[in-house]
């Protein structure tokens, strides 16, 4: 079969690792850096130089741990006043501050302080998988799918969009991580007759339940639910409290203002928590923590387990109501497959093996890369792709939230339930309450309580040229529709004269203006130029280096064939180089 003249590669844009695949040749290739590594740390530190990205950036951690952003997933989307940003900026070690009711990220880059929006970081992450993949096909890549967690909202889904415009890629699809996992699973377990399937991804900082009916190639999303604040990171900082606390016991020295000591703290949990899911204890040694004082501390897996017990509970708590959901018992579920890094855990697995009566669970899938698996096959799809792996799949996702408008008396009119079909469209007919109105607000909401107030504000629409009229008079049909993405457009017509009275819509969903992210991208771009610069610098100078090493031993080796001066001009060449070096 020829290969796609554009292929597009999938992303799975995680909070603690990303991921980039590319299905070409009937298969799926997950793409690795030039030292082979397939996983890469969601991570970008700022230097006196330049950006690092990935491994280079977490290894800088100790160092420069102010200027190291990572978990930008959790920032994405949300306010600067979201108690879920507050109660994490405890934990990190950079700063967080606020612009215009958004949080961006300050750091020192270049000897300046600069902040970034988390769409920044997160384009920054983005276009760094881009030009791996790009040098791991050979030609230039536009179009992408990128995942989100499959209960994100409609302003997280916005600004993933957004993140992947600054970092030059035309992004086709957003895509729930749980539908991506299931598409991987569906490749890699063929069946004929219909399943039920529970895909249980537990990540390093979202979590995610799906409930799945797959028929041959179609999947069908009935349910979906999770938490956005629970996973890998939430473990770790269980441990970094815990041994704050034996830390101040032991030592009466608090360490929680001095980022650095936090930090390593958190890399030697971290670590701990991973040899805990294959030995069942480890120790922490770290020298000089805290005003020269050496750490030294023994965790049991069991002592792990009992920190993390109301977290691991919780996990449980979403797979009921993605079960009450769907309309199905545990009975009725064929297969429960894990999916994320943290599904590695021992007592996750046990407590969800108990939770299904002791059924064997699917391990199948590779927990870190079924995600990006999954979105390089979607992608493929949406290109194309004829291959007769691809034939005959298609997933149909839901909306993770129900979608409302606040009404006179300050309730919520539900539009759109949540776990509906989505793409969804809604139409509904307004009225104006004065004579002559000339424009119409309307609030639209997220979430599942009855006073709107309690949910989250999606967005204001102000609905402007509605012709004078007395009150009641004018009748407006309001469209509401929810892509594929899982985003909201909203859409207005003057019902009685029809086309003739076109009326505005203006939205207000306080993410970043157009104009906001082509600026944004420009400077991503300068960035990256800047990047390519010094990359291109030090191979010069490593280029150089190597010469004059080759040049000077070479004169040392073949003494025959020089004179005295000409060997000692060479030395001396080669001395200047190494001097200018």
């Amino acid at each position: 079969k020829p290969a796609l003249k554009h292929p597009a590669i999938g992303i799975d844009l995680g909070t603690t690792k990303s991921c980039v695949g590319l299905f070409r040749d009937g298969r799926v290739e997950i793409m690795g850096n030039n030292q082979g590594i397939r996983t890469m740390p969601s991570c970008v530190a700022f230097t006196e130089t330049g950006r690092l990205m990935g491994d280079e950036a977490k290894n800088q951690a100790a160092l420069n741990s102010p200027n190291i952003i990572f978990s930008a997933k959790r920032l994405i989307g949300r306010t600067y006043e979201d108690p879920a940003i507050q109660a994490d900026a405890e934990f990190w070690p950079f700063q967080i501050v606020r612009a215009e009711g958004k949080p961006q990220v300050q750091v020192s880059y270049k000897g300046k302080e600069k902040a970034f929006y988390p769409e920044e970081i997160s384009a920054m992450i983005l276009g760094h998988l881009k030009e791996m993949a790009e040098d791991y096909v050979g030609h230039p890549i536009t179009h992408a799918i990128v995942t989100v967690p499959a209960h994100f909202n409609d302003s997280q889904r916005q600004a993933t969009k957004d993140a992947g415009v600054i970092a030059g890629l035309n992004v086709l699809r957003i895509l729930s991580e749980t539908t991506a996992a299931a598409l991987a699973y569906c490749l890699e377990n063929p069946s004929n007759g219909e399943r039920n399937v529970l895909i249980f991804d537990l990540g390093g900082g979202t979590f995610n339940v799906s409930v799945l009916t797959i028929d041959g190639g179609i999947l069908e999303v009935k349910a979906t639910t999770g938490d956005a604040r629970l996973g890998g990171d939430d473990f770790d900082n269980c441990l970094v409290s815990f041994l704050m606390g034996e830390f101040l016991k032991k030592h009466q020295e608090d360490i929680s203002k001095d980022r650095r000591a936090v930090w390593r703290l958190r890399m030697a949990c971290e670590a701990a928590k991973r040899t805990l899911s294959s030995n069942l204890k480890t120790s922490i040694d770290l020298d000089c923590l805290y005003k020269e004082i050496d750490f030294h501390a023994d965790i049991t897996r069991a002592q792990f387990e009992e920190l993390c017990a109301d977290l691991f509970q919780e996990t449980l708590k979403s797979v009921e109501r993605a079960l009450q959901d769907a309309e199905l018992s545990q009975a009725d579920i064929h297969d429960v497959v894990l999916v994320g890094a943290s599904t590695r855990i021992p007592k996750i697995q046990e407590l969800l093996q108990d939770f299904f009566g002791g059924r064997q669970l699917n391990r199948s899938l590779n927990p870190d890369e079924a995600v990006a698996y999954g979105a390089a096959v979607q992608a493929a799809i949406l290109m194309g792709d004829k291959s007769e792996v691809t034939r005959g799949l298609l997933a149909l996702d839901v909306g993770s939230m129900s979608l409302g408008i606040e009404t006179g008396a300050g309730k919520m009119h539900t539009l759109i339930r949540r776990n509906s079909a989505i793409p969804a469209v809604v139409t509904r007919t307004f009225t104006t309450f004065d004579d002559h109105q000339p424009d119409l607000l309307i609030r639209a909401y997220e979430g599942e309580r009855a006073t709107a107030t309690e949910n989250h504000l999606l967005g204001h629409f102000l609905l402007k040229g509605i012709p004078p009229a007395p009150r009641g008079m004018v009748l407006v049909e309001v469209t509401f529709y929810i892509n594929a993405d899982g985003i909201l457009t909203v859409f207005a017509l003057d019902k009685v004269a029809g086309n003739a009275n076109p009326i505005a819509v203006v939205a207000n969903k306080g993410r970043l203006s157009r104009e906001e992210i082509q600026k944004l991208a420009v400077e991503a771009e300068k960035y990256q130029a800047e990047d390519r610069a010094q990359k291109w610098k030090l191979a010069t100078k490593n280029y150089l280096q190597s010469c004059a090493f080759s040049v000077k031993r070479t004169s040392e080796e073949i003494l025959n064939y020089f004179t005295l001066q000409a060997k000692k001009k060479m030395v001396e060449k080669c001395q200047q180089a190494f001097a200018w070096l």
